[in-house]
């Protein structure tokens, strides 16, 4: 896992999605898009079985978003994220970010196999939270 890599991927300008947000503040979906959101980050809910989360409107899917997001955010099961990767290869997604417990073998090679830029096996709250502190470091502040 590239440092760089990780930088690119929470640049504030980004638009991220995250699939698999929950209603329930005590899911680890939640909290993500919690956390992102309140981050500054222009984020979206993704759950087909909610209508809304945290007074934002919730989409069923990717390609019901209105703009294509710069980096998807998997909070799934395994398998549900190499099923929504297809997706992601459909719409030219090209980043994504696989929560631990939602990577799997298959679905880090697909990336690899097609271009997409991933990170896997780190949070992406806690990526963001030591960069934060690291570019306060630089800044003196």
């Amino acid at each position: 896992m590239e440092q760089e890599s990780i930088e690119r991927l929470l640049d504030r300008k980004n638009v991220i999605a995250v699939v698999g947000v929950s209603r329930s503040p005590e899911k680890y979906g939640h909290q993500v898009y919690r956390y992102l959101k309140s981050a500054g980050y222009k984020v979206y809910p993704i759950n087909p079985k909610a209508a809304e989360i945290l007074g934002d409107r919730c989409y069923l899917d990717l390609k019901a978003l209105p703009e294509k997001p710069d980096l998807v955010c998997f909070v799934v099961p395994p398998k549900v994220t190499e099923e929504i990767l297809r997706t992601c290869m459909e719409i030219g997604i090209r980043r994504v970010w696989m929560q631990p417990g939602a990577e799997s073998e298959k679905a880090i090679e697909l990336c690899h196999s097609n271009g997409i830029e991933v990170i896997y096996g780190t949070c992406i709250m806690l990526q963001h939270k030591a960069l934060e502190e690291r570019k306060g470091l630089a800044t003196g502040e």
